[in-house]
């Protein structure tokens, strides 16, 4: 007979750094919890401004995770599928602005859809602003989360292969329905994971928002920009409100990986 083979154990040195990364990770968000003066919690999360930036930043993120939805499944299918010269160099530039300061990105939407912008002259002509509005929040948004999406759904694309997409086109499929009925329930979890790393990178923007965008009430302020002008006012309530933006993103990601597992 011969021996069963044990399976091979991690060294225990590992798991020293693992426990300290973990911990810088964890005890930050712990030393906030102790800053929070829990009995002005309530008033201090649901003062209008707060409620009006929570709004803003639920519904635009939604919508650029839309678009990068919309967007980013096609890039993704043609970066993990189709074969083209400059293929390296047309995915360097999709996942530029993983790399790139926000502030950066926030400047060149600018100069693409500001008034005097590439694209913006000609839409201020028409009579169609979209600098300082809430579409400049949804499109800094999507420019800042577009390629964690096509990141994650490429991978899935490379690793799960092509060979049912070639059964299903040597049995007579069109193109469209090997893209719909095989390509898309196969990448399911890796789109999921995608759309929901978008969102939580568009709940989160700042830089490119406050730079294209803006900070006006209502319209173009979404919750971390009412955090970083009350960390100068009131810092009580940029820890709740920082606190909320913890536990929101939190749900989001844990809800993400239940459903992913499930898929």
């Amino acid at each position: 007979m011969t021996a069963r083979r044990r399976p091979l154990g991690l060294p225990v040195w590992v798991f020293l750094p693992a426990l300290v990364g973990g911990a810088f990770v964890v005890l930050p968000l712990l030393s906030m919890l102790t800053r929070i003066e829990w009995g002005r919690f309530g008033a201090l999360v649901t003062s209008p401004s707060s409620v009006a930036a929570l709004g803003l930043s639920l519904r635009t993120s939604l919508l650029s995770t839309a678009l990068c939805v919309l967007f980013g499944v096609p890039m993704a299918v043609v970066l993990a599928r189709a074969q083209f010269r400059g293929q390296a160099l047309a995915r360097a530039l999709v996942l530029l602005p993983l790399v790139l300061p926000p502030v950066v990105g926030g400047i060149a939407l600018l100069y693409t859809f500001g008034r005097r912008g590439l694209l913006g002259h000609t839409f201020e002509v028409l009579g169609v602003h979209v600098a300082f509005t809430t579409t400049a929040v949804v499109l800094a948004q999507t420019f800042v989360a577009l390629p964690f999406l096509v990141v994650s759904l490429e991978g899935a694309l490379r690793t799960g292969g092509t060979r049912y997409e070639d059964v299903a086109a040597t049995l007579g499929a069109r193109p469209t329905t090997v893209f719909l009925r095989v390509t898309l329930p196969l990448v399911l979890p890796g789109l999921a994971s995608g759309a929901v790393l978008a969102f939580a990178r568009s709940l989160g923007e700042f830089g490119a928002t406050i730079t294209f965008a803006g900070s006006l009430q209502g319209v173009t302020r979404t919750l971390p920009l009412e955090i970083y002008l009350q960390r100068e006012t009131d810092p009580q309530a940029a820890v709740a409100l920082s606190l909320v933006l913890v536990v929101v993103a939190t749900v989001v990601v844990t809800l993400t990986r239940r459903s992913r597992t499930v898929l």
